[in-house]
């Protein structure tokens, strides 16, 4: 027996959860600007599924800072992936500080993506219409 085989929460599944001060303005933003539709809702909060993993956007009276990626998606094709995205209205953010800068919404990004095995990342991110930080990437092998 392994230490994922005693460790129950290693077992179990993840999901990450974003705050909206306003719901119905979330669920317009998530269908509109990502194509995206709940596979679930109830009073308060939506669930969605991507790539076999789950998500919910939750009424909350807090706000998010937005100043970090509070969720991301790995893509094979991050330049096709931020055309799209820009063609519904997402609006990317715009990054040059030392280390960082992006090009038309895109990043290049060496040595940061040490979970797949990969050399670097290309990332792009932008904001939901709650003001929760969201990113896209792509490993480069």
């Amino acid at each position: 027996m392994d230490a994922d085989d005693r460790n129950l929460l290693a077992r179990g599944s993840v999901a990450t959860r974003l705050p909206a001060q306003d719901l119905d303005r979330a669920r317009r933003f998530y269908s509109e600007q990502l194509g995206l539709e709940p596979v679930d809702e109830r009073p308060g909060g939506l669930l969605y599924r991507c790539g076999g993993v789950e998500f919910a956007v939750f009424q909350s009276t807090g706000a998010s800072p937005g100043t970090f990626t509070q969720m991301g998606w790995q893509v094979d094709d991050i330049e096709a992936v931020v055309a799209d995205l820009k063609q519904r209205g997402v609006v990317f953010e715009e990054v040059d500080v030392p280390g960082l800068r992006t090009r038309n919404g895109i990043a290049d990004i060496d040595g940061n993506y040490p979970s797949k095995g990969a050399r670097g990342e290309r990332a792009a991110w932008f904001r939901d219409s709650e003001g929760n930080l969201l990113g896209i990437g792509e490993p480069v092998y």
